[in-house]
């Protein structure tokens, strides 16, 4: 298959991509370097990207921002962001590249356990997490063509302690790669409309 992973060069991107690569054509895409470069918060370059990036079986969205801040410090402003690129930036994906995909394709986006289980300073990004979740579920009833749609929900990963740990005491990370085969379930199997929790 030919597949698009969005998000390549980040922790669980290049874990999936480095499973893909086995077996599977990846193009690398991220904001600043991989095989091409995508805002995701632009429809327009989501666009550009299907029309030059033809012959796609399969897309993954590893990515997506979002604001990290008190409640009583998150602004419309720090929300937006996680609005403009953890959830429209990944439906976009699918509502642009259902058009462009290749029959029985698929689509994988990435949510968060914090949809679930709430931390200090996530709400934003809880809420980009939920709406996803709750996108892929219905877009699942409507997609043509055979393509399949599914998100994965991971804990924080074992990778990422450094970086994020301070956010999440008392989880239990997860190791990266058991997060990558949630990934690879997605798009070689024959499930949809899932999301697929890593804790």
């Amino acid at each position: 298959m030919k597949i698009i992973v969005i998000g390549a060069t980040g922790t669980i991107g290049n874990a999936v991509v480095n499973k893909l690569k086995e077996h599977h054509e990846v193009i690398k895409v991220g904001s600043k370097s991989g095989d091409y470069q995508l805002d995701i918060t632009s429809p327009e370059e989501i666009e550009k990207m299907f029309k030059s990036i033809v012959n796609v079986d399969a897309v993954v969205s590893a990515t997506g921002s979002a604001s990290f801040k008190k409640l009583e410090e998150m602004t419309p402003e720090l929300n937006s962001v996680a609005v403009q690129s953890k959830l429209l930036g990944q439906i976009n994906l699918v509502l642009i590249g259902q058009h462009y995909l290749n029959t029985n394709g698929s689509f994988t986006l990435t949510t968060g356990v914090m949809k679930d289980d709430p931390i200090v300073h996530g709400a934003s990004a809880a809420m980009a997490n939920g709406g996803v979740a709750s996108f892929v579920k219905s877009a699942a009833i409507e997609l043509k063509n055979g393509i399949r749609i599914n998100a994965v929900s991971p804990n924080i990963v074992e990778q990422s302690l450094d970086k994020y740990g301070s956010f999440f005491a008392g989880f239990t990370p997860v190791p990266v790669d058991r997060v990558a085969n949630a990934y690879i379930k997605s798009i070689e199997g024959a499930q949809t409309g899932q999301n697929y929790n890593i804790y």
